[in-house]
């Protein structure tokens, strides 16, 4: 029996995509290279001032717009005081008591359930260097190409129970921060940051625990619920058997699956923050909220109903479509494409033949894309041979079988589906009376199969199926070759 509840809140950093720093003219860009995209600033040289990138101020309020929080009407820089050899400055320039965005909240689906986490704040900082330890060498090297990145930090209430919350919570706002397009949210290479703090406390009680552990070092989302699973098992094991836990910064060690501490955990006033004296406070206008709410994209929760209410996609297809924001673009291509064909061929079934190209995008498209480490728009299928594929199976004229092998042929060479099923001689057979001269030769080759499927059902008929399709050379159309199998057999 279950006796302890977790308490969860992240913080999640995000690495925002402008063309220079957070407070300085250096380049926002990667580099093989250590220490090419650096100044003065960056650096934190004697005498130098810092000016404020007011793209990444944007991002950060249409990111706030987004979570639904209250974006502030006046809001300023701080000064966060710590050494480390990848600050260079000695401290951080961040925000402390006036974020930009305050108390907002996010909807998750997990487990087929709705569930509300309250986002704290959404603040913009600058980001550190990086550190590079060698293996085997008794020294540390520093990168100072990230130092002074535009970062923003988003802080969640602690309202997430679970690894699996925690997980979906991290995949929904990375998908948030692209259908914004304020960041590339590759948590591979550092963009998407990720920090977890987790307490028990005894099922049925309401007041937080009085410690709390912080995870640091997960830079996956595997990572994310692997670490958060061990440390949830690890403390309650410590709780029961009588340890006192205390608040502390532990590490996650993905190759060992374990956590280990690292040092007691920073409060706020360990960091003395003070306002930062170089950098005037910001207002924010109605009028310019407003204007940036107006500019805000289609967000995936909007997104994924619509798909329900236009093209009436289960809700599990339509959120699988809308977590890939460009699968899903791609997908609503298609159907475009679709509906032009549609105005000229109105007998044409919309429904099913958007469920069926929902069902190839999340199938057979999806799989070879991952295969290839393609992005769909990178893919030789354009979204018009897609459609015409589609309405191909739709019509009859190949069967999903054969579509698989024509669409694998159009990823590799781009080629229009009708001139791969020439090449290849997979048109599928749906003249009738083919199909009725294939039916009458199985019937009379098995008299025993006749018999079975007259007296033992579904699955001797099944053979009948079987025999016709192999006359047919594997081109019968299925649903005919059953509907005259049928009508010959009296059932």
């Amino acid at each position: 029996m279950q006796t302890y509840e977790p308490i969860i809140g992240l913080e999640v950093h995000v690495q925002l995509k402008t063309e220079s720093k957070m407070f300085c003219s250096s380049r926002n860009a990667e580099s093989a290279e250590p220490n090419v995209h650096i100044c003065e600033i960056c650096t934190g040289q004697p005498g130098t001032l810092p000016v404020i990138n007011m793209e990444a101020v944007k991002k950060t309020v249409m990111v706030g717009l987004a979570l639904n929080c209250r974006v502030a009407e006046f809001s300023k820089f701080d000064r966060k005081n710590y050494f480390y050899p990848d600050l260079p400055k000695g401290y951080q320039i961040s925000q402390f008591d006036q974020p930009i965005n305050g108390k907002g909240e996010i909807e998750l689906v997990v487990a087929d359930k709705v569930k509300k986490i309250g986002i704290t704040r959404a603040h913009l900082e600058e980001d550190a260097g990086k550190l590079i330890h060698p293996a085997g060498a008794n020294y540390s090297l520093v990168d100072y190409n990230r130092s002074g990145v535009p970062l923003l930090e988003i802080v969640s209430e602690p309202d997430i129970r679970s690894a699996e919350e925690a997980k979906a919570y991290m995949q929904e706002l990375q998908n948030i921060m692209r259908y914004l397009v304020v960041s590339d949210v590759d948590m591979e290479k550092g963009h998407l940051r990720c920090d977890a703090n987790i307490s028990l406390r005894s099922i049925g009680e309401s007041e937080l625990p009085d410690y709390k552990v912080e995870i640091k070092n997960m830079n996956s989302f595997r990572a994310v619920f692997n670490a958060i699973e061990y440390e949830i098992k690890r403390q309650s094991e410590a709780l029961e058997g009588g340890e006192q836990l205390l608040t502390e910064t532990r590490g996650w060690q993905d190759d060992k699956g374990i956590t280990v501490s690292q040092r007691s955990k920073e409060e706020s006033q360990d960091y003395r923050y003070f306002p930062e004296p170089d950098l005037p406070v910001l207002q924010f206008t109605k009028e310019w909220l407003e204007e940036l709410r107006r500019e805000l994209p289609e967000l995936p929760k909007v997104r994924k109903q619509r798909f329900v209410e236009e093209f009436g996609l289960a809700e599990k297809d339509a959120q699988s479509l809308v977590l890939n924001k460009e699968l899903s673009e791609y997908f609503e291509q298609v159907v475009s494409e679709l509906d032009a064909w549609l105005r000229d061929e109105p007998a044409g079934d919309r429904p099913a033949l958007i469920k069926q190209a929902a069902n190839w995008c999340l199938g057979q498209f999806l799989a070879l894309l991952n295969e290839h480490n393609l992005m769909p728009e990178e893919a030789k299928i354009t979204q018009e041979n897609f459609a015409e594929l589609i309405k191909l199976i739709g019509q009859g004229k190949v069967s999903n079988l054969a579509a698989k092998d024509v669409f694998v042929k159009m990823f590799e060479t781009g080629e229009d589906p009708s001139n791969i099923l020439d090449a290849l001689g997979l048109h599928q057979v749906s003249d009738e009376s083919a199909i009725l001269d294939a039916v009458r030769k199985v019937i009379a080759a098995n008299p025993k199969g006749v018999e079975d499927a007259k007296t033992k059902g579904e699955k001797a008929f099944g053979f009948l199926v079987g025999q016709t399709m192999k006359e047919l050379k594997g081109k019968g159309n299925p649903q005919i070759i059953n509907e005259i199998l049928k009508k010959e057999l009296n059932f």
